[in-house]
């Protein structure tokens, strides 16, 4: 049953859940849409989709279905993290994507999956299952393996005991087996990953550290297989993921820490 019928919740609460409906995969709702998603009946969604309307948070079209405001996108770049990130990030994975003409991607941790916060587009790549604002398992992306590995012990544990699913033949699922790479990224600050979440799509990534030596990010190239060899991108990936460390305060000699527990 959904969260939104919970006695106690409150009209900010139900507000977010309108709000958190918006996906990449879902960027206009109807109203039907939004009660289907949230389980708030349908009078409360009205009610509160046309106050967030009002607010600017939601913009509603003439066929009437809404979608993301402007002043909600305006609040979102302001982010800390993120837009700091991103821009730092910006001039290197311009280079990357020009010396390798194929997919870039920044993301970071959220939860128990990797968010993509940034991306630079091929227009002859591979065809890509997520785009930016979009989630990626840490068990078989290449920047999810990354944070995963950097994640500390409570996070791989409830990944690897949480049940891991299979996006392809090629998906690693066995947990001994995701130890192993988990381990060998640690020491290397690299992944990558072969047909493992789409057929056909492989992918080299690496760590971006910042002055205390805590992994931030995790910076990606997407290749079609057999397009270009891992060895042949790893270099530039792992050149670029420095040149943005250096810029977020990090220095050679820093040592990669691991996080404190999570709450």
């Amino acid at each position: 049953m959904p969260r939104t019928r919970e006695p106690g919740r409150t009209v900010s609460s139900r507000l977010l859940e309108i709000l958190f409906a918006f996906q990449p995969g879902h960027p206009d709702l109807s109203l039907a849409d939004l009660v289907r998603m949230t389980g708030i009946p349908h009078p409360t969604v009205r009610r509160l989709a046309m106050e967030l309307v009002a607010a600017g948070a939601l913009e509603r079209r003439k066929d009437g279905r809404f979608t993301v405001g402007l002043r909600l996108w305006q609040l979102g770049t302001l982010a800390p993290l993120t837009e700091s990130l991103r821009s730092l990030a910006q001039p290197f994975m311009e280079d990357l994507h020009s010396a390798l003409r194929q997919h870039v991607q920044l993301a970071v941790l959220e939860g128990n999956e990797a968010v993509i916060i940034e991306r630079l587009s091929a227009p002859h790549a591979v065809c890509l299952v997520s785009q930016v604002g979009g989630r990626l398992p840490l068990h078989c992306s290449g920047v999810g393996k990354v944070l995963l590995s950097h994640g500390g012990p409570e996070l791989i544990e409830s990944v690897l005991n949480g049940g891991l699913r299979r996006y392809t033949p090629r998906t690693v699922v066995d947990p001994a087996r995701l130890r192993h790479e988990i381990a060998a990224c640690r020491r290397s600050g690299v992944a990558g990953v072969r047909g493992e979440l789409t057929e056909g799509a492989d992918s080299v990534a690496t760590r971006i550290v910042d002055g205390d030596g805590r992994v931030v990010a995790a910076l990606s190239v997407v290749l079609r297989a057999g397009s270009v060899k891992h060895q042949a991108a790893l270099p530039s990936v792992l050149a670029s993921g420095l040149g943005i460390s250096r810029r977020l305060g990090w220095r050679p000699g820093v040592r990669v820490r691991e996080p404190t527990l999570r709450n």
